[in-house]
C-alpha cells in the first residue's frame, strides 16, 4: 500500500544535522505506550528514531499490510494490538503534483476515512492523547507569506492539492470538535516540505526535492545534455529536514496540548530555480535545464510563521539547508549503488 499506514520500509539513516534539537531522555516517555502511524515510512522512522531515543515505553508500529488503517477492522485490531496512551498519526496516502493530479479521490477518501475513524476509535478507546500530523498543502492558495496559523481558513488550497490538504484539515476540526464535547486531547501539526535520507525518488510520486535529485544524478551519469524541469521555476517552497520535523513532533507530543494548529518549518523560502540550481550543483550535472510552462507551478508561495512553535514548546529546525541536501544526495547515492 506504500504511503499507507505503514509507509515505504524503515530505511538506514544518514546522521542527523539538527543543531540544537537533540533528543533528551525524559520520564515523561518512560511508561508512555505509543502507537505511530506510518511509523516505518520516511517520516514515521525518524520520529520512531527520536522516540526510541527519548526513553519512550513502547512503541506500536502498525504495518500496512498486517493492518489496513483505511477500514475499522484494521484499526480495532491495531488499537488491541498496541493499547496506546498517545497516537501519533503520521500515516498518509500522499504524492508530488503529479500524483495528486491523478488520484484526487482516492487521496480525499482513504486519507479522510483513516484519520476520522483512527480519532473515533482513539476516543472510544481513552487514549489520552492523539497527535495528528497534517499538511501545508491545507493553507489557502494566495495565503500571505509567512503563512500563519490564523489564515488556515481564509480560502481554498491550490487547486492540484486540495483533496489531500482538505483531508488532512479535516482532523483538525474533528479534533477540535471531540475536545469541545468529549475533552478529548487532539493537537494539530503542519510540517512544511520535507525531505532528507528516507524520502521517496519514485518518479510516479515522489516531491521536488527527490525528483530534482534524481533527475540530475541519472542525466549526470548518462552525460545528458540537459534536464526538464516542471513549471516556470517562479513558484517557492520551504523545506524542513526530517530529523528536524520528527523533533518538532515529539516536542509537541510531550510539551504541547493546545486546540490550535501549529507549523512546524524553517520560516524562510527559495525559488523553485534556485533550488534546481543548487541541486545541480551539489549533484555534479553540468547540462542545462530546460523549463516547461505547460507544467503546474502549484502554490505561488509557500513559507511558514513558526513562531507559535518556537513560543508554544521551544521548536526551533536546526539542519542547514545545503546540508541537508548533501546528506539527502549522498544517502541516495549511496542506496543506488548497494542496488
Amino acid at each position: 500500500m506504500g504511503a499507507h499506514a505503514g509507509g515505504q520500509a524503515g530505511k538506514q539513516r544518514a546522521g542527523s544535522t539538527s543543531g540544537d534539537n537533540g533528543p533528551m531522555r525524559t520520564s515523561f516517555w518512560t511508561s508512555r505506550r505509543v502507537m505511530v502511524t506510518g511509523g516505518a515510512g520516511f517520516l514515521g522512522s525518524a520520529v520512531v528514531a527520536r522516540l526510541r531515543q527519548s526513553g519512550a515505553g513502547e512503541i506500536f508500529v502498525p504495518r500496512s499490510l498486517e493492518y489496513d488503517l483505511r477500514t475499522g477492522d484494521g484499526i480495532d485490531r491495531a488499537m488491541a494490538d498496541a493499547r496506546p496512551d498517545m497516537i501519533i498519526h503520521l500515516a498518509a496516502v500522499v504524492g508530488g503534483i503529479g500524483a495528486n493530479r491523478e488520484n484526487p479521490g482516492r487521496f480525499f477518501y482513504e486519507n479522510a476515512i483513516m484519520g476520522i475513524e483512527l480519532m473515533e476509535k482513539a476516543r472510544v478507546a481513552g487514549v489520552a492523547k492523539f497527535v495528528g500530523v497534517g499538511t501545508v498543502c491545507s493553507y489557502p492558495k494566495f495565503t500571505p507569506v509567512p503563512f500563519h496559523e490564523d489564515d488556515l481558513w481564509n480560502g481554498y488550497p491550490e487547486e492540484t492539492n486540495a483533496p489531500y490538504g482538505l483531508a488532512k484539515k479535516m482532523l483538525l476540526v474533528q479534533g477540535q470538535a471531540y475536545r469541545d464535547q468529549y475533552g478529548f486531547n487532539a493537537i494539530h501539526l503542519l510540517p512544511v516540505n520535507l525531505y532528507g535520507p528516507g524520502d521517496n525518488f519514485d518518479p510516479a510520486s515522489s516531491h521536488v526535492i527527490p525528483a530534482l535529485i534524481k533527475k540530475c544524478l541519472d542525466a549526470r551519469d548518462r552525460g545528458d545534455a540537459f534536464i526538464e524541469a516542471w513549471g516556470t521555476g517562479s513558484a517557492s517552497r520551504e523545506f524542513l529536514y526530517v530529523d528536524d520535523a520528527a523533533a518538532g513532533i515529539v516536542l509537541a507530543a510531550e510539551r504541547y496540548d493546545g486546540r490550535d494548529p501549529v507549523n512546524l518549518g524553517v520560516g524562510s523560502e527559495i525559488t523553485i530555480k534556485d533550488l534546481t540550481n543548487l541541486i545541480v550543483r551539489l549533484t555534479g550535472f553540468h547540462g542545462e535545464i530546460r523549463w516547461d510552462p505547460s507544467k503546474p507551478d502549484g502554490q505561488p508561495r509557500r513559507a511558514l510563521d513558526t513562531s507559535r512553535a518556537r513560543e508554544g514548546f521551544g521548536f526551533v529546525a536546526g539542519a542547514s539547508f545545503e546540508e541537508g541536501l548533501r546528506a539527502t544526495i549522498d544517502w541516495y547515492e549511496t542506496t543506488r549503488r548497494a542496488r
